[in-house]
């Protein structure tokens, strides 16, 4: 896998990728389900390449932070790994995670009230969306991580970590590696639950850094995943 230093690589703020998503739904009608699918698929190749699991427990929210962790349910499932996923917010599933647990269920990927040990644990549980300290079953769930002997594969940031300050909300999720999207954000450069970084392509167009007078090098000439040093 490619590694890239940090300083070569911009990094964003949370209003910036807000930005990002919106210009890539609103203006150049790129999905999120086409989006979230790129994350997902990146997700599940990570935790195989980095971890070779046999068993995973993925802990996913209601939003676009934990549909991601359900499409890559999907691709460990067909990958032969041993998947169960823990919900949340079960009954305030947005369309599109919904239409990814519908898949799981089809499937007969188990979808649990609570957790098990496994060889891997992902958190998909709070992307940037995060407003204030983790309450209620996000909260229970992130202390169950961090007290586990897995190690914790964060999906685009560590649960409770706000990605423009890089400060760390009580709880927090402590990961041994995170997999941010697009391009890093500014909290995660310096935060030490973060774990080792790294950055997968959720094919945004240069056109949109363009327009955000971002300037952007080909980070994804080679590979979708890369390393951040």
């Amino acid at each position: 896998m490619r590694t890239v230093s940090r300083t070569a690589v911009p990094a964003l703020t949370t209003e910036q990728m807000r930005a990002v998503d919106h210009v890539m739904v609103e203006d150049l009608h790129i999905e999120l389900v086409q989006m979230m699918e790129n994350a997902g698929r990146s997700l599940a190749e990570l935790a195989i390449i980095r971890f070779s699991p046999r068993s995973l427990t993925i802990l996913a929210g209601p939003g676009g932070n934990g549909g991601g962790g359900l499409v890559a349910a999907r691709h460990l499932a067909n990958r032969g790994c041993q998947v169960q996923v823990v919900l949340t917010e079960p009954d305030r599933l947005t369309p599109v995670p919904a239409h990814q647990a519908d898949i799981l269920a089809r499937m007969g990927v188990t979808i649990a009230s609570r957790p098990a040990t496994a060889d891997l644990i992902i958190d998909a549980m709070i992307g940037y969306s995060l407003r204030g300290d983790p309450a209620g079953a996000a909260a229970q769930l992130i202390t169950w991580a961090n007290d586990q002997a897995a190690p914790v594969l964060a999906l685009d940031t560590p649960s409770g970590l706000d990605l423009t300050t890089g400060t760390a909300a009580n709880p927090a999720v402590w990961a041994a590696a995170t997999l941010t999207l697009a391009l890093p954000k500014v909290g995660l450069l310096d935060a030490p639950n973060v774990g080792e970084l790294y950055l997968a392509d959720i094919s945004v167009p240069p056109l949109v850094y363009q327009r955000m007078g971002i300037p952007v090098p080909e980070l994804f000439r080679q590979a979708s995943l890369l390393r951040i040093d």
